[in-house]
């Protein structure tokens, strides 16, 4: 089957762009050249409230336009990717707790207002997921000609769930629950969710899960305290190591076996962990394959990537989608 295309119909050029990832305490801006080369990033305090998001936005555009010297008006737009529940189709927000936004709000339309160039709002996961299929290491480096099409971001940050482009194309679901495999039971009768129900992936997969088993001693976050112990040989932080990355591993198996991708990028403030997070789940889905036939011949171990630790993918994913790529 050919590859959809990404692009929207802009004559074969890739113009000036920025990508904004708003998050409850900060917001990320880039500037996205012709060629889709990050040559600005910027970094604001995030101010809550709907008035607060998109005066931050304005600036934050202006500023990186203004450190280019591009007109506002010369972008071919501005994408922005923020935690809520986000409708792609007309770029309203709501329930965006974090960003003290709970009522329906017409984002994409008020910042588009401010600025007089096109605006495209999607949800955080959606933003990564495109940004890493641009931006991933290794031997699955993007280049102009060679993106990733059928790739997961799996985000471990305070809960957990993923992002989806299949066959090169967004798949946020009928609802736009795509991907919300944190609350697929991994231990029945286990741990209580939030969401009601027991034993929720999120409860052993997530940071929130690391905080929980291993509360942080000396001020450093509670995931890297835990490594290190337990690179340190500390019994109980090797047990609840070993547990995590086998919850872990557990994200990657579904969404393999559900959805086929050639590529599960983990993301979120876990993988701040970097290679250690990497061996520890690598290990364990290795270790599966080798009791498993069928599993072995997934490849499931060899499907796995870090986030680039040095690109900002949200942004770099809401930059190309603010342009008019995967709409």
């Amino acid at each position: 089957m050919p590859t959809p295309p990404r692009r929207a119909s802009d004559g074969g050029t890739r113009p000036w762009s920025v990508g904004l990832d708003v998050g409850g305490t900060k917001v990320l801006g880039v500037l996205l050249d012709a060629g889709g080369v990050v040559r600005h990033q910027l970094r604001s305090a995030t101010v809550p409230g709907a008035a607060g998001v998109v005066a931050t936005a304005v600036a934050v555009v202006e500023e990186l336009a203004a450190g280019a010297g591009i007109p506002v008006a010369e972008l071919a737009g501005v994408g922005i990717g923020l935690p809520g529940v986000v409708d792609a189709t007309d770029g309203t927000v709501e329930h965006a707790v974090n960003l003290g936004i709970e009522e329906r709000t017409p984002l994409a339309a008020l910042v588009s207002e401010r600025l007089r160039v096109r605006v495209r709002v999607e949800n955080d996961l959606t933003v990564a997921v495109v940004g890493a299929a641009h931006t991933v290491d290794g031997e699955h480096a993007s280049t102009d000609d060679a993106v990733v099409h059928d790739l997961a971001f799996l985000a471990l940050g305070t809960g957990l769930a993923a992002g989806l482009l299949l066959e090169g194309r967004l798949r946020r679901g009928s609802t736009g629950g795509a991907g919300e495999i944190g609350h697929l039971t991994l231990v029945p009768d286990g741990l209580p969710c939030k969401c009601g129900q027991l034993g929720c992936l999120e409860q052993y997969a997530s940071g929130s899960a690391l905080d929980a088993a291993w509360p942080s001693r000396y001020g450093r976050p509670a995931p890297e305290e835990l490594f290190a112990a337990a690179e340190a040989g500390d019994a109980r932080a090797v047990e609840i190591r070993d547990q995590f990355a086998w919850a872990v591993a557990a994200a990657v198996r579904i969404l393999v076996l559900t959805c086929d991708v050639e590529l599960v990028v983990i993301g979120g403030g876990v993988s701040a962990l970097g290679q250690p997070l990497l061996r520890a789940v690598t290990a364990e889905l290795e270790r599966e394959a080798q009791v498993s036939p069928f599993l072995a011949t997934m490849g499931l171990a060899k499907r796995v990537s870090l986030a680039p630790a040095d690109v900002p993918v949200g942004a770099v994913g809401a930059a190309l989608l603010g342009r008019g790529e995967y709409v």
